[in-house]
């Protein structure tokens, strides 16, 4: 039990390891190989999750207690002289913020994989690196060491490069360069700031500079006089915290993402094949909040503060920009792409108003948005692969054809609009009392932020009943005639098996939301504490 994280993030290598050593004859096997390595990796979560302990009391957030099932060990070790010891350790632990991502993203590992089944060319290229893809964002929500935490967000750019640009549509190419640029702009920013970091923090027990993530949120640790220590200090004539927190927000940011740093998604989920956008919406952008939760907030907390109306603002603009343009959109999953940058606009929205309900809210609707995305990209995928068509206006009447497939589909778009009983009514109910109740509790965000965010529900309410109704209902005319007509068979045991878990985890969230705040409500506190 010492070394669960251990195993939960390296089990995805040990399958790839195998899969490059089996013979190309074995092709047929490597799928399942993949599927055994994602399901051991769902079970070791699930177990994490439940044994999971809550209800402890927390006066801020550096007590060690708040994260569980931690293994540390010296990993790389320098002499450095007079100048003291470099010491990076292999740091992992979890708390509240990163349990439910992390059950979250191996059940969506889980679909990808069964999504993949459409890939007929390289397989054993595609899921070696789709394993390693999924070893490090595993191992991102689990680092609690800076050097370790940016060595596995960088480790994810590599592999979905590849796969965007190797396995994608017509413009993979430049849908790959693009994300790989944007993506780098940001990390290489990120590596700076770490160092500063490193050259600012001590570990109190040692004395040495430490990359250490829960060291650098207590302000006890920093080295009187360095950089990064007081608000006081400047950099290029800038405060050097306020800087740094601009930096780091910015490559996290374009995770997320926020506008307008957005433009990279909707060409990477469009060239993309449907597994990888199934893991591009699903685990990469919470990637991307989680970062903004973990490292902006909780080392910048004074900054954070200050800057929380522009951070609720740029919420607000994702929110109603993404929504406008999901209404504009003609390709199916170029729609679900902008409503991502709509739905993760209420993420920002909740973080920014520094109170409990709506930071619990926004985890929430990472949550959420993961197991929903993930469902409305393997809904496009199936269409997809049928007639190799997502036009919008090519389609309509496909309940008659595909009954159990429209029932997925109207799950999922009821889901996503925020239909009470489901996961997002929760998530956006709580980071809209969250903006509203901090106009009064702390004065951070006007209550006009709320009411916008409330306009972008009635947006997504728009263009997914629109797209049900165009698609869906009517009688059948279909752009492809007969052919289509044969290829649009309802779906099989495969796609049911994937689509099912993701169904009820948004309905078990919806109707039971204290699953999971049961199991955030600590760490939330101990953030919030951060703030004051």
């Amino acid at each position: 039990m010492d070394h669960l994280l251990t195993l939960l993030i390296f089990t995805p290598l040990l399958f790839g390891i195998v899969l490059l050593l089996l013979p190309v004859s074995l092709r047929n096997s490597f799928k399942y190989l993949a599927l055994a390595a994602t399901i051991v990796q769902l079970v070791l979560s699930g177990w994490l999750y439940f044994h999971f302990q809550t209800g402890a009391s927390f006066s801020g957030i550096n007590h060690a207690e708040q994260y569980q099932f931690a293994e540390k060990l010296s990993w790389i070790s320098l002499s450095l002289g007079s100048m003291g010891k470099m010491q990076i350790d292999y740091f992992v632990g979890v708390d509240g913020l990163s349990i439910g991502l992390l059950f979250m993203s191996s059940l969506v590992m889980v679909v990808a994989v069964l999504a993949s089944w459409e890939i007929k060319t390289n397989l054993k290229g595609f899921f070696a690196l789709f394993l390693l893809l999924d070893m490090a964002v595993i191992g991102v929500f689990c680092a609690l060491d800076f050097f370790l935490f940016y060595i596995f967000y960088e480790l994810m750019l590599l592999p979905l490069y590849f796969l965007i640009g190797m396995w994608g549509g017509v413009r993979r190419e430049y849908a790959a360069i693009k994300f790989f640029l944007y993506t780098l702009f940001g990390s290489v920013f990120m590596l700076l700031v770490m160092i500063g970091l490193y050259f600012s923090v001590t570990d109190p027990a040692t004395g040495n500079h430490t990359f250490n993530i829960i060291h650098m949120m207590n302000p006890a640790n920093y080295v009187q006089g360095s950089i990064f220590s007081t608000a006081h200090q400047t950099l290029f004539g800038f405060p050097a915290r306020s800087l740094a927190f601009v930096v780091l927000f910015i490559a996290f940011a374009i995770k997320v993402p926020v506008v307008p740093l957005h433009t990279w998604l909707p060409d990477a989920h469009v060239e993309a094949p449907t597994a990888v956008s199934i893991i591009l919406a699903g685990v990469l952008l919470k990637v991307g909040g989680y970062g903004i939760l973990r490292v902006c907030f909780s080392i910048f907390p004074e900054v954070a503060t200050a800057g929380a109306f522009w951070l609720g603002l740029l919420g607000v603009i994702s929110i109603l920009y993404g929504a406008l343009n999901a209404l504009a959109q003609t390709d199916l999953k170029r729609l679900i792409a902008y409503s991502s940058v709509s739905h993760m606009g209420f993420v920002l929205l909740g973080i920014a108003s520094q109170t409990t309900e709506g930071i619990s809210g926004a985890v929430m609707q990472m949550l959420s948005h993961g197991f929903l995305s993930a469902m409305l990209f393997f809904l496009v995928g199936i269409i997809y692969v049928r007639v190799h068509d997502r036009y919008i206006y090519n389609f309509r009447g496909l309940a008659k054809l595909m009954p159990a497939f429209t029932v997925f589909v109207m799950i999922a778009f009821f889901a996503s609009l925020g239909l009470p009983g489901f996961s997002a009514f929760i998530a956006e109910a709580f980071s809209l009392i969250g903006a509203f109740t901090s106009a009064s509790v702390n004065g951070l965000l006007p209550a006009w932020m709320a009411v916008c965010g409330s306009i972008g529900i009635l947006l997504s309410a728009a263009y997914f009943l629109w797209t049900l109704q165009r698609m869906f209902f009517g009688e059948t005319r279909l752009s492809g005639g007969e052919n289509w007509r044969a290829a649009l068979t309802d779906l099989n045991f495969r796609e049911k098996s994937a689509l099912i878990p993701l169904a009820l985890m948004a309905l078990i969230m919806g109707i039971l939301p204290s699953l999971v705040f049961d199991k955030i409500n600590d760490s939330v506190l101990a953030l919030v504490h951060l703030f004051r």
